[in-house]
């Protein structure tokens, strides 16, 4: 035992008892399988597409909707009814501001549902919505579905054509999830029929008085924004003219191809939400019998996500995290089974790394379309996806088994020694890692019309970069090695001006500088260096006087670190980011290690219903049910292992 680990140091008993008690908890989690998985909860949008997506199932008949499952519908009203802010509105993350899309949506849903316009709850949200600059203010995805239903002109949304289908390979410019979505969007928006809607249902109260309908071009003549304006215009001369019977029904047959190919080792097109709703509503238009059995089976994956417990309540999780869960609780536990706490954990790792195993990719999906000559590797994110195994699962998985051992070891080393030649081999152009492909930034794509999800591209990101330079570095590649080079190059070019560094995929600087840390570390950087020393600096700085660390999601819109409460997972991370930066006796480490200590629950849990998790920058965050528990458990157990190496 290091010399730092007195027993008599108070700190230290407590974190002791702490880990075990977070351990036993853990424990009590695993499946027997293997695996951990715990919940991954969103906003209302969730609920509110659901609904809508009901109306589309379960036509108008006769002016009246009367859908045979009207129980889970009011079920799911009453979820969003639940979620309802003071101002009348929705918002998109806890403790959030309301958001436009999501009132917009929300709206919808609910009158459609039954609930009356004038319903005091419905008039504090049409105010609201108003006041936000009305359904013309909404993102084009909230109009693009509304158009399918009349409710929304649709020569005012932005055009979403299957003939891009017939560009090669232009689709894989676009972040694996944009692709899952906009080809089969472009199925359901190049149908000319609308769904019907109850008789005399309209959203007009929702429409503010002297804004335009139409989607806005920017203010100068030559920019980006306007080419393709312009181009949307053309595109909706294209519809009406004779051309389109040439090109449509080839493009047309293209995307339903590529997305009936996509569903096959998968559960549902990507295994996320919209798309995996998306493909159901492209299989209608595409004249798809309802018993179909690819129908039938993209609508049971759909429905799998819907979580109806009376403990839990009603919502719509937007996937299942199960690869990264368990992923995430296996290295937490390889952490303790190397701490003081004296806990024997290898027959719990054992399983999980038995279990992990079985889901590594070993298939060529999307990635392969920029690195056609790497061998298959990798690891998704939910139980099966093997089109898109993703970088990031990929690291933590690696990191995850480093102290897990298998039950067939030779097989365990086969995989690791795949998975780290094709991290290596997806490392982009700028030295940094991405999610799910390699060079995926083509800026301009951004300013699509349809690309207001803000999430059109999958750049290289300094949080992912941070955990796949502390994988490969458990594998034997070494700091002089050139992927790890032009990591470590990558980082320290990416560091903001402050000493942090920006988390895409988690709220948010404080994610991104405890990973950028991380990773340094484990790549050898030095602690001594100046820009690892600013980065403790500003960890330090941004302490909560209750002795934890906490950030909101507006850190997103405001482009630097805006505080917020306390939460677990992000005192975790600052902790475990200082430590990495070689702080092992500072008095905000104490402090952040007593705070978790002290919000602890009696059964070894921790509360924390704040989102924590990214999923789409400025418009989805997610809150992962496994933060909580995992990260400060990992955390402490770090702290009990300081000044000895673990790696």
């Amino acid at each position: 035992m290091s010399p730092q680990l007195q027993v008599a140091d108070p700190v230290t008993a407590s974190a002791v008892g702490a880990v075990r008690k977070a351990c036993n908890f853990m424990l009590r989690r695993q499946h027997k399988e293997g695996f951990w998985w715990e919940d991954l909860t969103a906003d209302t949008t969730l609920e509110s597409d659901y609904i809508l997506f009901q109306l589309w199932l379960h036509r108008v008949e006769n002016g009246v909707w009367n859908p045979p499952n009207r129980d889970v519908i009011d079920r799911a009203v009453a979820s969003i009814l639940s979620r309802q802010l003071e101002d009348g509105g929705f918002n998109i993350y806890p403790q959030g501001p309301s958001q436009i899309s999501a009132c917009c949506k929300a709206y919808f849903s609910l009158k459609v549902a039954g609930i009356p316009a004038t319903d005091e709850r419905m008039l504090r949200l049409r105010d609201r919505i108003l006041a936000l600059g009305g359904l013309q203010a909404a993102n084009s995805y909230t109009k693009l579905n509304l158009s399918f239903f009349g409710l929304y002109p649709r020569d005012c949304v932005p055009t979403v054509p299957p003939e891009v289908m017939l560009l090669g390979n232009f689709i894989y410019e676009m972040s694996s999830w944009s692709r899952a979505i906009v080809i089969p969007l472009s199925i359901i928006a190049a149908n000319d029929e609308v769904c019907p809607v109850p008789t005399g249902f309209t959203l007009e109260e929702l429409m503010k008085p002297g804004v335009s309908l139409d989607f806005r071009p920017a203010d100068k003549f030559w920019s980006l924004k306007n080419l393709f304006f312009t181009a949307d215009s053309f595109l909706k001369l294209y519809q009406k003219s004779p051309l389109k019977s040439l090109l449509r029904p080839m493009s047309i047959k293209r995307c339903e191809n590529w997305m009936l190919e996509r569903l096959e080792h998968s559960d549902g097109l990507a295994a996320i939400y919209p798309p995996m709703m998306y493909t159901v509503m492209a299989m209608d238009v595409l004249g798809y019998a309802k018993n179909d059995p690819r129908r039938v089976n993209a609508l049971n994956h759909f429905d799998d996500l819907m979580v109806d417990d009376d403990a839990k309540g009603f919502y719509f999780q937007p996937c299942f995290s199960v690869v990264w869960d368990t992923a995430i609780a296996a290295y937490a536990m390889a952490e303790v089974a190397a701490s003081p706490a004296n806990v024997d954990l290898q027959p719990a790792l054992s399983r999980s790394a038995d279990w992990l195993l079985t889901k590594e990719c070993r298939r060529k999906g999307d990635w392969a379309i920029k690195r056609p000559n790497l061998e298959p590797s990798g690891w998704y994110f939910e139980f099966a996806n093997e089109f898109y195994p993703d970088i990031d699962d990929t690291a933590m998985v690696l990191i995850g088994l480093d102290k897990a051992q298998a039950t067939n070891k030779t097989a365990q080393e086969a995989s690791a020694r795949r998975a780290v030649n094709w991290l290596i081999g997806m490392q982009s152009k700028d030295g940094g890692w991405a999610a799910f492909d390699a060079d995926n930034n083509w800026e301009f794509l951004s300013d699509v019309p349809f690309a207001d999800h803000n999430a059109m591209l999958d750049p290289s990101c300094p949080d992912i970069t941070g955990r796949v330079l502390d994988a490969l570095t458990r594998y034997g590649i070494g700091s002089n090695h050139p992927a790890v080079r032009r990591g470590i190059d990558y980082l320290i070019k990416s560091q903001e001006n402050d000493g942090s560094w920006y988390g895409r995929w988690g709220v948010d600087y404080i994610y991104g500088t405890f990973l950028a840390l991380k990773g340094l570390k484990q790549a050898g950087v030095s602690d001594r260096e100046v820009y690892v020393l600013r980065a403790g600096e500003w960890l330090r700085s941004i302490q909560n006087a209750d002795g934890g660390w906490g950030e909101s999601c507006a850190s997103y819109d405001d482009h630097y670190y805006v505080g917020g409460p306390s939460t677990a997972s992000q005192t975790a991370w600052a902790v475990m980011g200082l430590m990495a930066g070689g702080d092992t006796t500072s008095e905000s480490l104490r402090k952040g290690i007593e705070y978790l200590i002290d919000t602890q629950l009696q059964d070894g849990n921790w509360s924390e219903e704040l989102a924590t998790g990214t999923g789409f920058p400025k418009v989805f965050y997610m809150t992962y049910h496994m933060y909580r528990n995992a990260f400060p458990m990992m955390a402490l157990a770090m702290y009990l292992n300081r000044g000895k190496e673990t790696r």
